[in-house]
């Protein structure tokens, strides 16, 4: 696929949401996993994520125990300091970040704990594990903001009959 496939992609994602919703219900798993890696290898290489940040600036990761231990270490926090500070229990009793955009983004899209980032953001957007079918509802909403997801299915949709 050219690199004209992400002019306008946020437009043709929404235009393609119906298609993706059918694709994810019917692709079989094998077929999808044999092409994966490589579209999420394409797709990382032509997108820069520094460019977008869309995910740092809308959305919060969860942040487990284990996150929030290595975080607050590396902030020089408190745990307990920490979650006040940052943190707030969600609908799913998941703690995720109390403001948007995320208080670790830096004013050149970069993240100040990189090195220690949840591991949310550290598989996101999950287009090279099974969670891109696991997880469909998450996946179409991801390919909303992702120019990475959008990418990933519009190639998916190519390379495997469902």
């Amino acid at each position: 696929m050219s690199k004209d496939i992400l002019h306008n992609w946020s437009k043709k994602s929404t235009e393609h949401h119906k298609q993706y919703k059918q694709f994810l219900a019917k692709a079989s798993k094998n077929d999808v996993l044999k092409v994966l890696d490589e579209i999420h290898e394409e797709a990382v290489l032509k997108i820069n994520c520094l460019d977008c940040a869309a995910c740092c600036k809308n959305y919060s990761p969860r942040f487990k125990t284990p996150d929030i231990k290595r975080i607050s270490r590396y902030v020089s926090l408190k745990e307990g300091v920490f979650i006040e500070k940052y943190l707030t229990l969600d609908q799913e009793g998941d703690y995720v970040l109390q403001s948007k955009p995320c208080p670790f983004l830096n004013q050149d899209n970069s993240c100040s704990i990189y090195d220690v980032r949840p591991s949310d953001c550290a598989r996101f957007p999950y287009t090279d594990e099974d969670v891109i079918l696991k997880r469909p509802s998450l996946t179409l909403k991801n390919a909303t903001f992702c120019p990475i997801v959008y990418y990933v299915l519009e190639n998916l949709l190519v390379k495997v009959k469902s």
